[in-house]
């Protein structure tokens, strides 16, 4: 497999964003977070990071420590991680040029994740990224990704819920690619904290390295339409990933 295929050019109505492993990459300070949690609640750490990326922590919580399932301390302990692992957490790249550009543009977006409203906004200050106008977190809906009520909240959000709307959901970990393409929406993946193999096993539309393969070339003024360039995408040996429909 080779990031080779050649620039694509595909129009949507809408974008909808992942945060963790999209937008940022805070792997580091979620293991140094889940360590200080686990401990807490008396769970290896390790068993919750096998199963956590992409997933909410109350329906990790829910599974090993029920007692501690509820929005009050998930709240609070996601609010904690940005103020004391900040320095941990990096943003992927072509992160911020893409969601300047959209923003410039005021092209429709939004951020749709599974951590909470304290951890996103914590982060995207910590980091200084663009905030979006929708953002669709875990207290959201009622079922985390795979279910796809997020993205579907987030289509509704943009206006965009009708099936006719080409909405691009970007996306790193199997569970929230199932969930972008089970809301009906075309979903690139991104290998940044998961294999390809483990990327493709969830049948993305494209896999790419990160977002720096990602341009914004044009938006369609009063007709929402954004297209974008996307280069460098992931061939294999059945064309699976780099093909769209």
């Amino acid at each position: 497999m080779e990031y080779t295929a050649p620039p694509e050019l595909v129009t949507f109505d809408g974008l909808l964003f992942d945060m963790d492993g999209t937008i940022i990459d805070s792997t580091n300070a979620v293991v140094k977070h889940w360590e200080t949690v686990g401990n807490e609640i008396g769970v290896d750490p390790e068993v919750i990071l096998q199963t956590s990326h992409g997933r909410r922590s109350i329906d990790i919580l829910r599974i090993l420590a029920p007692e501690k399932a509820n929005w009050e301390y998930v709240r609070h302990m996601e609010g904690l991680l940005p103020k004391f692992h900040g320095e941990d957490a990096v943003e992927i790249p072509g992160a911020r040029a893409l969601l300047q550009d959209l923003i410039a543009r005021s092209a429709p977006w939004a951020i749709v994740t599974s951590g909470t409203v304290p951890l996103v906004t914590g982060w995207l200050g910590v980091l200084n990224l663009p905030a979006p106008e929708h953002l669709i977190t875990a207290e959201s809906v009622e079922n985390g990704k795979p279910d796809p009520a997020c993205y579907l909240l987030g289509r509704d959000r943009l206006g965009l819920s009708d099936a006719g709307r080409q909405i691009l959901v970007l996306e790193d970990s199997p569970a929230g690619i199932r969930a972008g393409k089970a809301a009906g929406c075309k979903v690139l993946g991104l290998v940044t904290s998961h294999t390809a193999e483990q990327v493709l096993s969830a049948e993305p539309d494209w896999v790419v390295r990160d977002l720096a393969s990602v341009r914004l070339v044009q938006t369609a003024d009063g007709k929402g339409g954004v297209t974008l360039e996307i280069k460098d995408g992931l061939v294999t040996k059945t064309n699976t990933a780099t093909t769209s429909t």
